[in-house]
Order: C-alpha cells, then structure tokens, then sequence
C-alpha cells in the first residue's frame, strides 16, 4: 500500500557542479519553500550547498 500524508520525494542538485546527487523526502505542510542543505558532492569532492528541483 502508498503512504498517506504529506511527505514529497525530492531531489537535491549540486549548485556548483549542477549535478543531481540526492533524493530524499519531505513534510509539505511544514517546508512550503524550496530546501537548501549543505551535502558532500563525489563529483567535486567536498562539501556544497545543495537545492531542491523538481
């Protein structure tokens, strides 16, 4: 069975490299705005700043 509720799957893109990197979930009730999450890049190999896409 699909979860009820909130919670979106979404992907993280890397704002140096533009590569999409993670997927991960969140509450759309509580987080209406676009996340940003600072995350390891293996392509750049350190540590970036990571966006929401759609």
């Amino acid at each position: 069975m699909a979860k009820k509720g909130p919670r979106k799957m979404i992907t993280l893109e890397c704002s140096e490299c533009k590569n999409k990197n993670y997927h991960t979930e969140k509450n759309t009730r509580n987080t209406t705005d676009r996340v940003e999450l600072k995350k390891f890049c293996k392509h750049d190999r350190k540590v970036t700043i990571h966006k929401e896409t759609k």
